[in-house]
């Protein structure tokens, strides 16, 4: 009985280093598909598109790790909370990466288009935004870290804003109907960005989860109205 739970562990602590690479993957796809914006070429962003089955298989092989530690194994409280959160964190890393394709297949989609610099600009910020949230998503998971994942929705509002000014500014800016059909598609690549901030704060719940034993969603997605009410509730105070 021992040498099985000896066993289990072994085996729950390689899945969980299993993450952190399938993290650094998902991370590595993402900041080579926020590469192509600027590089505008059609190879670039073709190995992004390519290098997202490497992820995939990862994830394949991560999630039927967990499913099999659930299945033959007796875990504990605190195990199935970790195999719980492993399995919706690498689901997360898994769309992280996908979302790395939807930005080099977009850029392919505006190749030879005329680009605009501050709408630029401002992806990199985004993008910047993006990763550095990502980063600390897994950092906190890795040391659980409850404060760090809680700090995820804070850093997550910049990214929120621009996203939100992302149009405007490109109607501003354009310049030209090319210009302007450019600007159409990078607009759906700050929609991208934003959704990779949206997945570290959900990693970041996760690791809440981890570290509590209670489940919290940070924010409230589904009702945007009342998140907004209780923010302007909270400044009143």
């Amino acid at each position: 009985m021992v040498e099985t739970r000896k066993r289990f562990h072994e085996q729950l602590a390689h899945l969980e280093q299993q993450i952190q690479v399938m993290g650094r993957g998902a991370s590595d796809l993402f900041r080579a598909g926020l590469a192509t914006i600027e590089a505008d070429d059609l190879a670039s962003c073709e190995a992004v598109v390519a290098g997202d089955d490497s992820v995939d298989a990862l994830y394949i092989e991560i999630e039927q790790g967990v499913v099999e530690l659930f299945a033959l194994q007796g875990p504990v409280a605190s195990d199935l909370r970790l195999l719980a959160a492993l399995l919706h964190i690498n689901l997360h890393l898994e769309r992280i990466a996908d979302m790395a394709v939807n930005v080099a297949k977009i850029t392919a989609a505006a190749h030879g288009l005329p680009q605009q610099p501050t709408v630029l600009g401002h992806l990199r910020t985004m993008g910047a935004i993006a990763l550095e949230m990502l980063a600390a998503a897994m950092d906190a998971l890795e040391r659980r870290d409850n404060n760090l994942a809680r700090a995820l929705p804070t850093m997550d509002e910049p990214l929120d804003d621009l996203n939100r000014g992302m149009l405007a500014e490109i109607l501003t800016e354009s310049r030209g109907k090319p210009m302007l059909e450019w600007g159409v598609q990078m607009h759906l690549v700050s929609r991208q960005i934003e959704r990779v901030g949206d997945h570290a704060v959900d990693i970041g719940e996760q690791v809440a989860y981890l570290v509590t034993g209670v489940f919290e969603e940070f924010t409230d997605a589904s009702h945007p109205e009342v998140e907004a009410n209780a923010k302007l509730t909270e400044a009143g105070r």
